[in-house]
């Protein structure tokens, strides 16, 4: 027993040693000059240096897109975790017919391939004049964000006991009310996994930032990493660089609350 527990942990060990080893290369080689990185010259033991990193703020100007991932990003979460509480309270409380395909149907959405409605959305978009803003890029997040946070607050609130609001609502409170003050508290590990999963979704979400912005002004991180070549070349330091700036405080945020996130994918997975 023992020696198949040490041969478990050493299997895990060379399973993490093989995930953080190209991510130990990002943030080493984002700081050694553009020439020490291929080729003959290539080194570990190359100087380091901050000329990437100087490059990416001064000429590249990445606080711009850093800036509209923020915005965009927190503009998605504010909206859709009240539409969603509202939406999975109904759901995990109140009973009407067809309440478990509901469900099934809002989570649907969020697994329908975003490429085949990218066509339509840009002409509707268009029509009402929003490609390239930030309520253009919101709107869609939140079509597929909520559906997701809805599943997992539905879990989260089937879990609670009834009693404490079915007492609040018999001293004279509405439902909403009940939701407010006694629900909502209760269900704050819940919302916090929710907030950060739909947060992440929005940083990291692609397609619809490269379809529906035009500008540089409007591009978010993962459309600028995308764009950063050269006319002759791709300049692989300031992409290493704007990485390294791109995934440190997202990572950041998952191993700070990474007990809520599984937390709240655990719940949402096991209450029907």
């Amino acid at each position: 027993m023992r020696g198949l527990r040490a041969a478990a942990i050493g299997a895990a060990a060379l399973l993490l040693a093989g995930m953080l080893a190209p991510i130990a290369w990002m943030v080493v080689s984002s700081f050694r000059p553009e020439a020490s990185l291929f080729g003959s010259a290539a080194t570990l033991t190359a100087p380091l240096s901050l000329e990437h990193y100087a490059a990416l703020f001064g000429e590249r100007g990445f606080l711009v897109p850093v800036r509209n991932s923020l915005i965009v990003a927190a503009l998605t979460t504010l909206v859709s975790i009240p539409v969603a509480v509202l939406c999975a309270y109904a759901i995990a409380r109140l009973h009407f017919p067809g309440r478990d395909l509901l469900l099934a149907l809002v989570l649907s959405i969020s697994m329908f391939p975003q490429i085949s409605i990218v066509p339509p959305l840009y002409l509707a978009l268009r029509a009402v004049h929003l490609i390239d803003t930030y309520p253009g890029l919101v709107l869609p997040y939140v079509t597929f964000a909520t559906p997701l946070a809805i599943w997992m607050l539905t879990g989260f609130f089937r879990q609670l006991p009834p009693d404490l609001e079915q007492a609040a609502m018999m001293d004279g409170a509405s439902r909403l009310r009940a939701l407010r003050d006694v629900v909502l508290p209760l269900a704050a590990p819940g919302l916090a996994t929710a907030s950060i999963l739909t947060f992440l979704y929005a940083w990291n979400e692609f397609l619809f930032a490269l379809s529906f912005t035009l500008s540089p002004e409007r591009q978010t991180v993962p459309v600028a990493l995308t764009l950063f070549r050269g006319r002759y070349q791709v300049p692989w330091g300031q992409v290493l660089a704007a990485t390294v700036v791109a995934t440190v405080p997202v990572a950041l945020l998952v191993l700070t609350f990474q007990r809520r996130i599984v937390a709240g994918l655990t719940a949402g997975a096991t209450k029907g």
